[in-house]
């Protein structure tokens, strides 16, 4: 059965951010041979002075296909995970929901959108829980995290929010690559302007810096491209986002 989890508000000033607890949670959960976990997908909620968070309040999803153990001992070692492993100080909340079963997909996707732009509360999170039957629960502190482990859940849902955790590095920043040739690496699907508009695998980008990363368009894993400003020099239409222009997703 497949599952979406959602993890949020396990670090503090100075320590590893929640993006590298969860890689090494997923990393464990596979070494235990319990199934297959997707590309980490980071979610970024409203930042405001009522909210308390570390750097950026962003929230870490993805998905698991498990292939043993019950989801309840599944659900019980990350709960104990975050216990153990998240840092004193903090507010760990998780999230899961069974992608096999009906969910309150629009309930749960609204709450996602309206976190992004607005204060909201435990009690809200944990009703659209109950209502949508996903599991919710907090693991230290105030226990806030379970806001944007829910939320997190939503944009997941979505599709189209969020960029995914790793830099990746595409060729050297100007070199000329084909479509086909980067769409060849497991961790792209395809290449897409900001609109959405898929370019052709017979194409061929410009890269436009050392290091960039992948974004969540259409669910799918994507690398966003921008109108190449050395068009006229090199004939080339589009060149790929850069590190900094990443950062806005």
């Amino acid at each position: 059965m497949k599952y979406l989890v959602c993890i949020d508000d396990t670090d503090m000033p100075g320590t590893k951010g929640t993006g590298w607890l969860v890689q090494e949670l997923c990393e464990q959960m596979e070494t235990l041979g319990w199934g297959t976990c997707s590309a980490i997908s980071r979610h970024q909620l409203f930042v405001h002075e009522d909210i308390p968070y570390t750097s950026h309040n962003s929230s870490m999803c993805f998905e698991i296909a498990l292939e043993k153990n019950p989801m309840e001992s599944v659900i019980k070692f990350m709960a104990d995970y975050l216990e153990t492993r998240s840092q004193k100080g903090s507010d760990p909340g998780l999230c899961v929901a069974n992608l096999d079963k009906a969910l309150a997909r629009k309930e749960l996707i609204a709450f996602g959108k309206m976190a992004k732009q607005a204060v909201t509360s435990k009690a809200a999170a944990y009703d659209l829980a109950r209502q949508s039957g996903i599991h919710l629960s907090e693991h230290g502190g105030t226990g806030d995290g379970v806001i944007g482990a829910v939320a997190g859940i939503g944009l997941r849902l979505s599709g189209n929010d969020g960029r995914y955790r790793g830099w990746y590095h595409l060729g050297h920043p100007g070199s000329i690559v084909r479509v086909d040739t980067l769409c060849d690496f497991s961790f792209i699907d395809q290449l897409v302007t900001r609109s959405g508009a898929v370019l052709s695998t017979d194409m061929s980008v410009s890269i436009g810096s050392k290091k960039t990363k992948t974004v969540r368009m259409d669910n799918k894993q994507v690398v966003v491209v921008l109108k190449n400003e050395e068009i006229e020099k090199t004939g080339i239409e589009y060149r790929t986002i850069t590190k900094q222009e990443a950062k806005q997703y």
